[in-house]
């Protein structure tokens, strides 16, 4: 006569083999093909968080002869650039700079 019935340990095999491949295929499409906004990493690490959207806007008459921004969203004085980027891009490997508006020469 032939049972159809397991043993505890091919039961606890099966569970855990079953679990484990679960486990492997979540990690796979969470991976590669997930679309998730919320896993993507953020630039604005800190700055006027309470705000919605962070905007700042500068009348041309007022810059001067030069004006330079961060683009980095790591300077202490933004949106002004202090040069905080180069430890950005060691720490990264990205390779962003700062933004220079000047006035034409005449």
């Amino acid at each position: 006569m032939c049972s159809n019935t397991l043993s505890k340990a091919e039961l606890v095999t099966a569970i855990s083999l079953t679990a484990g491949a679960a486990a492997v295929s979540v990690l796979v499409y969470k991976t590669f093909f997930s679309t998730n906004k919320s896993s993507k990493s953020k630039v604005n690490l800190d700055l006027q968080k309470d705000n919605p959207k962070v905007v700042h806007a500068f009348d041309i008459e007022d810059l001067g002869d030069k004006a330079v921004y961060c683009r980095c969203w790591r300077s202490k004085k933004f949106p002004f650039c202090d040069g905080a980027h180069a430890k950005h891009n060691e720490e990264t490997g990205d390779n962003v700079g700062p933004l220079i508006i000047k006035r034409k020469e005449a």
